[in-house]
């Protein structure tokens, strides 16, 4: 079974979604989710077999437990239905006639009329339950996979699941994109909810937001910074249209441009990034409660052998002393973007709209690997425009 017949396109939507532009050469589907599990950081690769199979049982134990916690405060949670319409309101009082997804079914046993009142961080929690739900239904509708319901429900019970163990940040829109390919690579929920885990282990700062600031807002600063320095013309450019924020990569900067390639070529391209960041000390860093948001990039001193199992991009950030978090391979993909289109933009981009309009027609028409090439030359080219 080829790659892109593993994840067949529904007939009816073969016209609108992006096509795969080459056949990669990457990780076959079979063992896709194994390699990133160890590309993510879920196992030490210095690990065992057996090692692994007892972590794994007691990553899923933990699973069911924080399952069975959401359950009870929810029983729509392992049903194999999801939540498309609110089940409490603001101030956490129920929503008598809620509905589900999957089936014409009423569940009204969340909340007895008279019960006690609500945590402020339940009521938290069930607000976003049918927001992941609408999410949900939205995400890869075009892969027959998910015209099986239950794999709707597995992929939110996973995000369900996440929102209440990550209080800090919870859900936000995006995120089902990024679990969306776990689920299809996993047989297994919790496995799927892990590598999820770890993947937002390097995502989550982007979706923190507050009330003067978006959580994507310092790697558009650094993308900005990076412009600068390699195209300065360019920079004033788009400074002089407003656009010096450079807000129009915020999609592609939250979701890993999965809008921007194919289903296949953003797997692709994804599995090229974390090989090229890929660092044998991510494990121990996640494990290290203490360490959970510290930056990978912490040695600055090794021989060669240790050298060579860095990917090829944190190699260089380890060789320079780079430890700035922000400075991640995918910003340096949308730089590439920007730099590829440099005479269009300063030629036809009269505001931001037209900036836009250009962005957009690298849907379907980019090729991961050659702009993976390209982020690397533009990172080499800005080491050493600001090298003291």
């Amino acid at each position: 079974m080829t790659t892109v017949t593993f994840y067949a396109v529904r007939p009816e939507c073969q016209d609108d979604v992006p096509k795969t532009k080459f056949k990669p050469k990457g990780v076959h589907p079979s063992i896709k989710g194994v390699v990133w599990e160890f590309l993510l950081g879920c196992y030490d690769p210095k690990s065992t077999f057996d090692e692994r199979g007892e972590l794994r049982l007691r990553r899923r134990e933990q699973y069911g437990t924080w399952k069975a916690e959401c359950q009870a405060m929810e029983p729509t949670i392992g049903s194999g239905r999801i939540l498309t319409t609110p089940v409490i309101t603001d101030d956490g009082k129920p929503v008598q006639d809620h509905s589900t997804s999957g089936n014409d079914l009423q569940d009204n046993t969340s909340f007895p009329p008279d019960g006690p009142p609500l945590d402020k961080k339940v009521i938290q929690w069930k607000l976003v339950l049918h927001q992941i739900g609408l999410d949900v239904v939205r995400t890869d509708r075009a892969l027959t996979f998910y015209e099986n319901q239950e794999n709707d429900a597995k992929l939110w019970d996973i995000l369900s699941v996440y929102a209440w163990m990550d209080k800090d940040i919870g859900y936000c829109q995006g995120m089902s994109d990024l679990c969306s390919p776990m689920v299809m690579l996993f047989d297994n929920e919790a496995d799927s909810f892990w590598c999820f885990e770890r993947l937002m282990r390097r995502m989550r700062e982007n979706f923190r937001s507050t009330s003067s600031s978006i959580g994507v807002q310092s790697q558009l600063s650094t993308l900005s910074t990076i412009i600068k320095a390699v195209d300065p013309k360019l920079h004033q450019h788009l400074e002089n249209l407003d656009g010096g924020e450079y807000l129009f990569a915020f999609r592609m900067l939250m979701v890993l441009f999965r809008r921007e390639f194919s289903f296949v070529d953003s797997m692709y391209l994804w599995e090229l990034m974390w090989a090229m960041e890929y660092n044998p000390n991510i494990f121990s860093l996640y494990e290290d409660e203490s360490g959970t948001n510290s930056n990978p990039s912490t040695v600055t001193k090794m021989n060669d052998k240790l050298l060579k199992q860095y990917g090829k991009y944190e190699r260089k950030n380890v060789q320079t002393g780079s430890k700035d978090p922000q400075t991640a391979l995918s910003i340096f993909l949308i730089a590439g973007v920007l730099e590829n289109r440099n005479k269009r933009l300063l030629k036809e981009a009269k505001g931001l709209d037209d900036v836009v309009k250009i962005l957009n027609e690298i849907t379907g028409n980019l090729d991961a690997k050659k702009a993976c090439n390209e982020a690397l030359k533009l990172h080499k080219k800005y080491l050493s425009k600001t090298k003291k």
